[in-house]
């Protein structure tokens, strides 16, 4: 074979490749842009479940983040589409919605059969970390593990914990109210009071050093 046949066959072979990455790129900044009309075009040409090259978030992920509303309901309306699809470091759709303090897009996931609970990190202590006592309650509505424990390389935080960690008030009062248990205690030993008192929330260590002092 001569050196411009092998040249000409190695460009015709990589032609399909470059092409694939070019619509990879185009399928993410769309959905990034909230543009459904080229996400659907180039659905079944891009699988919307790999991560995207540049952060490492499926387009669920990356759509719920975004706040990219339009992309989200094209996603899930999609068959192809795994709702529970993890971007690199773990996260969730779900989980991310809990966090971006959206809804909406936590229902949406929730009616077309979202994993509540998972091991290791999970929605809610997604929720308690941003203080979002809404979407706390509509995961404990669905089922979500209350006390449910973070990896044990994480620390082993509970919701509790997470919003106590975080000066969320309100949030370890109502997940108090729900049934959380104050005296667990993560992986250095500390009870969610503890970690709040860490953490120079007095407050919040105070209301959960009383809560326990009255289930004595």
């Amino acid at each position: 074979m001569t050196l411009l046949r092998a040249i000409l066959l190695a460009a015709t072979l990589a032609a399909p490749a470059l092409a694939l990455a070019d619509q990879t790129s185009d399928f993410f900044r769309a959905v990034q842009m909230d543009d459904a009309g080229t996400v659907r075009s180039l659905l079944g040409k891009v699988d919307p479940n790999q991560p995207n090259p540049v952060g490492g978030e499926p387009a669920l992920v990356l759509a719920v983040r975004e706040g990219a509303m339009q992309v989200v309901d094209a996603l899930l309306r999609n068959p192809g589409t795994n709702v529970d699809a993890p971007a690199l470091n773990g996260n969730t759709a779900l989980m991310m919605a809990a966090y971006k303090h959206n809804k909406p897009a936590a229902e949406a996931l929730i009616a077309k059969g979202a994993a509540v609970n998972r091991p290791g990190w999970t929605p809610l202590h997604y929720a308690a970390a941003s203080g979002d006592n809404d979407i706390a309650r509509l995961l404990l509505a669905h089922g979500a593990r209350i006390d449910a424990q973070s990896p044990p390389a994480s620390g082993k935080f509970t919701p509790l914990m997470m919003a106590a960690r975080e000066g969320h008030d309100d949030t370890a009062v109502f997940l108090l109210g729900q049934g959380a248990d104050p005296q667990l205690k993560n992986g250095e030993g500390l009870t969610a009071a503890g970690i709040a008192r860490k953490a120079d929330h007095a407050g919040i260590a105070e209301a959960l050093d009383r809560k326990v002092k009255s289930a004595r």
